[in-house]
């Protein structure tokens, strides 16, 4: 396959690389492309399946996005970059940094999460049911919003996802369930770049969405203290779970004062 669709814009670096979450696609990185290319070097891409990059279920897998993201890094020679993953883009931007290792400077993980190891029994009954998908995805994006959250923007993601494929989605679904239990941590673990965790949002304990507040942890975030001693966690308070659509300019801010401190 040719490389996944990627859109590069700006110069200068560290680049930075934008790796969107599950049924999104680059755009949702429009915010910080347009406030850092005018000094850095961005590179937005479309994982297979999503957006403009083709590809069927069984080429679809976590380390094989990892393994597409790393590619496009090989392709483009960037210098190291700071690799920026949005909930499933958080597993992928790990992967394409064990990956690439000579071309990633730090990671960045954007309110991302972990699935139970219970949660693989739950999402294959719920694919068994004829609009077990739909009725899933429609739950989940609905929850990841807030009354702040921008309604047009609300409304082409949950329209987004809801034209992902079927067989892609499930496929996903299940595989970031499957990744997060059998080699997250040990991937985290193996990292050996400086990584940043930007939280907004926690699952309780049962299965809901909230917002965080300041000083508030969660067992995704303590699961990430474990296993990277050096880790920064900054929370955006009351803000969903896309802060860089709901909270454009407090999500660039945490993101440039972290390229800052690498370069210091």
């Amino acid at each position: 396959m040719a490389l996944i669709h990627h859109v590069t814009t700006g110069a200068g670096g560290p680049p930075m690389v934008f790796v969107h979450g599950f049924g999104c696609a680059h755009d949702d990185w429009d915010a910080q492309v347009a406030h850092f290319a005018p000094r850095r070097m961005t590179v937005a891409v479309d994982l297979r399946g999503h957006g403009a990059s083709p590809g069927p279920a069984a080429d679809c897998s976590i380390e094989r996005y990892g393994a597409d993201v790393a590619e496009v890094m090989r392709a483009l020679a960037l210098p190291p970059a700071i690799v920026v993953g949005h909930s499933m883009g958080c597993r992928v931007a790990v992967e394409a940094a064990l990956q690439a290792p000579e071309r990633t400077k730090a990671v960045v993980l954007v309110d991302g999460s972990q699935f139970a190891p219970a949660m693989g029994p739950v999402l294959r009954q719920v694919f068994a049911q004829p609009d077990g998908f739909a009725s899933l995805v429609k739950g989940m994006f609905r929850d990841m919003s807030t009354p702040k959250s921008p309604p047009a923007a609300v409304a082409k993601i949950e329209d987004r996802v809801l034209r992902l494929p079927r067989a892609v989605g499930e496929k996903m679904l299940l595989d970031m369930q499957r990744y997060d239990v059998t080699r997250y941590e040990a991937s985290l673990g193996a990292l050996r770049v400086p990584v940043l965790a930007l939280q907004t949002t926690y699952s309780n304990e049962k299965r809901e969405r909230r917002t965080m507040s300041q000083g508030q942890s969660s067992p995704y975030l303590d699961m990430l203290r474990a296993r990277l001693a050096d880790v920064r966690v900054d929370i955006i308070e009351d803000t969903g779970h896309f802060p860089q659509i709901d909270e454009p300019a407090r999500t660039n801010a945490v993101l440039g004062a972290f390229a800052e401190s690498l370069a210091g």
